[in-house]
């Protein structure tokens, strides 16, 4: 079995491994859109952080060779977040119109070890310590504090009666409440005001750098699109009026983070509630893309439950997300997955800018440990999968029994080793793409 210390190899050598892996992953979408992959890859060349969350594939291409001792047969099969990193938390509100913080986007959602979200969330915290100078030491007591945290959240499921537990106003302090506070001062207008025009009564998309207007035969396709996208939303969750999803304009989108580039998306804006023009809302339609840690196991079984990626985005999102967007749902177009869910007003990201001390980020980190285990541990009463039947957090529990200590040290161990690996990976990186060596021209 491949070790950490086995990735250390030489310069020429780790190189190569790093171009190899984000060829394969990005290949088509780069020779679909290279000057959206050249935008990705100086985002990436930014810093190591950056580099690290662009390059999950070369992250699952790694811990994949490496020796895991608290995967059995279950803890080897979770549903996992698949792209889990300190920037990736923020809030939401939820279908009971609660505002919740909680892990975000899931576009790399998948089955897979439940250590995998852990390591790659504890190597990112690693990274943030490095770029803040905080001594290792310090770093260290965070991502232990992050992992009992976890542990301690994962003891409450076991425990509880119910599993409707979340991160809210009431029951959080610090830059995560301020957070949900940012989330609660927001309002749907200026959204509406930021995207849109009103012209004698009709609100329509504007016009901008980042929007497409659409030809006809294109136009009736997505339109067809978002046609099945209806039905793929559950019916405890379907508003009453056909009103609601009335669709007023559509355009094409680009312009996404790191994650998506290159991705074809659209923008739909539809009636709402009613027809006051305050009611109107924003949907995405954005390709769904192959999961960085599928490539890299056994996927077989896994993918043939899935009628395409955006099927498999939103099963999945719904298996680790409680009371999900109730705008959430699926389509195909041009003959691949999409996902669409509402452009809300209410998402607010975990800023980290400001915390700068460990005194600061402590109380940070509990909430996300806590948050880390209510993806792993609890379902959406609407989710549709059964490739997870059994009670997660009892499978945790079982193969952490008398060794939990052992396995705070082995992660926090990993994720400091990680993250060194990662910095040099960085510095790999920005020279293969200075070099056009990874299919993207520098210039």
């Amino acid at each position: 079995m491949t070790t950490l210390a086995d990735l250390a190899a030489d310069g020429d050598e780790r190189s190569e491994s790093i171009i190899r892996v984000l060829a394969e992953a990005f290949g088509d979408l780069i020779e679909a859109d290279e000057r959206a992959f050249r935008r990705k890859f100086r985002k990436m060349a930014a810093s190591p952080f950056a580099f690290y969350r662009g390059s999950a594939p070369l992250f699952y291409a790694d811990v994949a060779r490496l020796e895991d001792p608290w995967a059995d047969e279950r803890t080897s099969r979770v549903w996992i977040q698949g792209d889990l990193h300190a920037e990736n938390f923020g809030t939401y509100m939820d279908s009971a119109g609660i505002l919740v913080f909680d892990v975000n986007d899931f576009d790399e959602a998948y089955l897979g070890h439940f250590t995998w979200d852990l390591q790659r969330f504890a190597a990112s915290l690693a990274l943030v310590g490095w770029q803040k100078a905080l001594p290792e030491d310090d770093v260290r007591r965070l991502i232990g504090r992050y992992l009992r945290a976890y542990l301690s959240q994962v003891d409450a499921y076991r425990d509880a009666e119910d599993d409707d537990y979340a991160l809210h106003l009431d029951n959080t302090e610090g830059p995560v409440r301020d957070a949900l506070v940012a989330a609660r001062l927001r309002r749907r207008a200026d959204l509406l005001d930021s995207l849109t025009l009103v012209s004698d009564g009709t609100r329509t998309f504007r016009d901008g750098a980042t929007v497409r207007r659409l030809g006809k035969r294109e136009r009736v396709a997505v339109v067809a699109a978002f046609e099945r996208y209806l039905d793929s939303i559950p019916e405890d969750k379907r508003f009453d009026r056909d009103l609601f999803y009335e669709l007023r304009d559509v355009v094409g989108k680009s312009g996404f983070g790191i994650g998506s580039a290159g991705l074809p998306a659209y923008n739909l804006l539809v009636e709402g509630f009613s027809q006051a023009l305050d009611n109107d809302v924003v949907l995405s339609m954005k390709q769904a893309n192959v999961p960085a840690l599928s490539r890299f196991v056994d996927s077989a079984e896994v993918d043939g439950y899935f009628e395409h990626e955006g099927h498999r985005t939103v099963v999945s999102q719904r298996a680790l997300q409680v009371h999900t967007d109730p705008l959430l749902g699926y389509t195909h177009h041009d003959g691949v997955g999409y996902v669409v869910s509402e452009l809300s007003p209410y998402e607010v990201d975990l800023d980290w800018t400001a915390l700068t001390e460990p005194a600061q980020i402590r109380g940070v980190v509990d909430h996300l440990g806590r948050a880390t285990a209510k993806i792993h541990c609890a379902s959406d009463e609407d989710s549709e999968q059964d490739l997870v039947t059994f009670q997660v957090e009892e499978a945790i529990a079982a193969v952490l029994d008398g060794r939990r200590k052992a396995f705070i040290g082995w992660v926090t161990d990993w994720a400091i080793a990680y993250a060194n690996r990662v910095r040099d990976d960085h510095a790999l990186f920005v020279a293969a793409f200075r070099e056009g060596r990874i299919g993207v021209s520098a210039t």
